[in-house]
């Protein structure tokens, strides 16, 4: 199981931005699926973006052309670039690792709170 280390949560407007971090120290990251989840108080877990280890990327329809999802292998790290949010989009994002081989299990990030209010 990777560790996987979450920032860039916080408080923001309506129409505002935030860019969510996930680095782990995996050795062989490039390999791994990643994918971005969300929580939000009194619902069930979702899957917000998800980005494979040859850049596929699948979206949420709820958050299509306002997010967006990228990874950089060298840094062992992925994002996501949270534009124009909404109320809505207030929950609590957990970053999912999957490292596609039967070594190394899959695992969650600790979560990063985005509130979005006025």
């Amino acid at each position: 199981q990777v560790p996987l280390v979450e920032s860039g949560g916080g408080l923001v407007q309506p129409g505002g931005s935030l860019r969510l971090s996930c680095s782990t120290s995996g050795s062989m990251f490039s390999s791994y699926t990643m994918g971005w989840y969300r929580q939000a108080p009194g619902k069930e877990r979702e899957l917000v973006a998800l980005i494979t280890s040859g850049g596929m990327i699948n979206y949420a329809d709820s958050v299509k052309g306002r997010f967006t999802n990228s990874r950089d292998n060298a840094k062992n790290t992925v994002y996501l670039q949270m534009n124009s949010l909404k109320p809505e989009d207030t929950a609590v994002y957990y970053c999912y690792a999957d490292p596609r081989t039967v070594l190394v299990r899959s695992s969650w990030g600790q979560g990063t709170q985005v509130t979005v209010s006025s």
